[in-house]
């Protein structure tokens, strides 16, 4: 077999290399290096060129793009690139590689992004892998996945960077984090990117169930084994074989529970209620917390062994209140997916959004700054996102009537005692709209271009609430 034929991808065709950018970042040497393993290269000089020739390329063909020039703008490349041939192989070159460029990157779906000028031996090792030699390419699953996880922040970028090599293997890996700083998330993504993708994700909760039902839940039952018991089920663990079982909030699990756990863990065999023989399984281990364990084994309420079984890699996700440098690109992410959820077409977050939410605790990390945006995005009226649609109780730095970006006015709270619940989405915005006329005393043109707007929109408004009490 030749050299060439080596390097086919799955399709049949050979796996090319596409250059798009200057010879200072991709040197002339490097084609005759590719060419001499078998890997055509074509020099590309303008987008258009790379656009065209996309139809014609192998499944496994990497495509390589300068970053940073005055003359190409690569991330314009990259989604188009993306949105003609999901799956593509882009790698961002660039002579001077940011940590900003590499989180925008990787949100567009770039394969990696680099730092130039390339040299043959790392070109022939990205080659490789796209072509599917040794570590398998990601697949649409994983680059998901790791959009999912946006972080710039120094710390969460080694934790990633220990989930991608820790993703190899079957160690188990016990996560630590507060509520809603992306645990679960974390274990899909290790998931994803594991030779076990393609097999079960299985996940369950160990604080939401008792003990009795979380056990029959991991470890299933035979027929008749408890009242109620009407047929075999099978558990989690078997559920999972082959693939990946997630325990979230492991500490929860009762000291009984964990000793059956800790044996299969061992031994890599269930025992069903019931049953008369254990049945084998191949799990991996992915566990969640949102509390130190340590507490909880010099309370005698988690068993030291297990916790050695479990902390084989240990993982912490740090609070988002700690990372606040993540909330710009991550305020980015949650506009346009929820524009798409809810069909809107918010271009623009003010700078007093950024500020304000730059200036909150974040309890709830990542999933209050996502349930945030949400509720601001559905609530804007128009194409730009500000501090009135964030429906904040409190703004930090200011009063509830405090300006144009303050709070909501405790005139018109958004419901009964300030709570939204109950309310239409509807309601919600109309008791936005009128308290900001009292905020502005009536001024409609002010109260338009606060709303973000057109007064002729919120004349009609007006005009449909006037309408709903008339008929009321």
């Amino acid at each position: 077999m030749t050299r060439k034929d080596a390097h086919r991808s799955r399709g049949g065709r050979v796996a090319e290399v596409f250059l798009l950018g200057r010879e200072k970042v991709f040197p002339v040497g490097l084609d005759a290096a590719a060419r001499g393993e078998g890997r055509p290269v074509l020099r590309l000089q303008a987008p258009a060129q790379l656009l065209m020739r996309l139809g014609e390329a192998g499944a496994g063909s990497l495509i390589l793009v300068e970053a940073g020039s005055a003359h190409l703008d690569a991330l314009d490349v990259l989604r188009k690139v993306a949105s003609r041939q999901p799956g593509a192989r882009v790698v961002l070159v660039s002579e001077e590689a940011s940590l900003a460029l590499a989180v925008e990157a990787m949100k567009e779906g770039a394969w990696d992004v680099l730092q130039g000028p390339l040299d043959p031996e790392r070109l022939a090792l990205l080659a490789g892998k796209a072509a599917g030699e040794g570590v398998p390419v990601p697949s649409k699953a994983e680059v998901d996945g790791r959009q999912a996880l946006i972080t710039a922040d120094p710390r969460f970028l080694q934790v990633l960077d220990i989930a991608d090599r820790a993703a190899a293997g079957k160690a188990s890996v016990l996560i630590q984090g507060e509520s809603g700083t992306g645990k679960e998330m974390l274990a899909r993504y290790i998931h994803q990117k594991s030779p076990r993708r393609d097999k079960p994700f299985v996940a369950v909760n160990c604080a939401a169930l008792p003990e009795t039902l979380l056990e029959s839940e991991l470890f299933g039952h035979e027929k008749g084994a408890f009242t109620g018991a009407i047929t075999r089920k099978l558990g989690r663990f078997e559920l999972a074989h082959g693939g990946t079982l997630l325990l979230d909030e492991v500490s929860e699990m009762e000291v009984h529970l964990q000793a059956k756990l800790l044996r299969v863990l061992q031994e890599q065999t269930v025992d069903r209620l019931g049953g008369q023989s254990p049945v084998q399984v191949d799990v991996r281990i992915v566990a969640t917390t949102n509390r130190p364990l340590k507490p909880f084994i010099e309370g005698g309420k988690f068993r030291e062994d297990l916790f050695y079984r479990l902390n084989v890699i240990p993982l912490h996700v740090p609070p988002l209140r700690e990372r606040l440098g993540d909330i710009p690109p991550l305020v980015e992410h949650f506009v346009k997916k929820h524009n798409v959820r809810n069909n809107k077409k918010i271009t623009k977050v003010s700078k007093e959004v950024h500020e304000i939410l730059r200036g909150l605790p974040w309890k709830g990390n990542v999933r209050e700054l996502e349930n945030t945006i949400e509720r601001a995005v559905v609530l804007a009226p128009g194409e730009e996102l500000r501090v009135e649609h964030l429906l904040l109780e409190e703004v930090p730095g200011a009063g509830a009537a405090s300006g144009a970006g303050g709070a909501v006015p405790a005139s018109h709270p958004p419901g009964p005692e300030g709570s939204l619940a109950g309310l239409t989405v509807g309601e919600v915005e109309r008791r936005l709209i009128l308290s900001t006329l009292e905020k502005v005393s009536d001024n409609r043109t002010r109260a338009a271009e606060m709303l973000g707007i057109s007064i002729r929109t919120l004349r009609n408004k007006l005009k449909e609430y006037e309408s709903r009490i008339q008929q009321g």
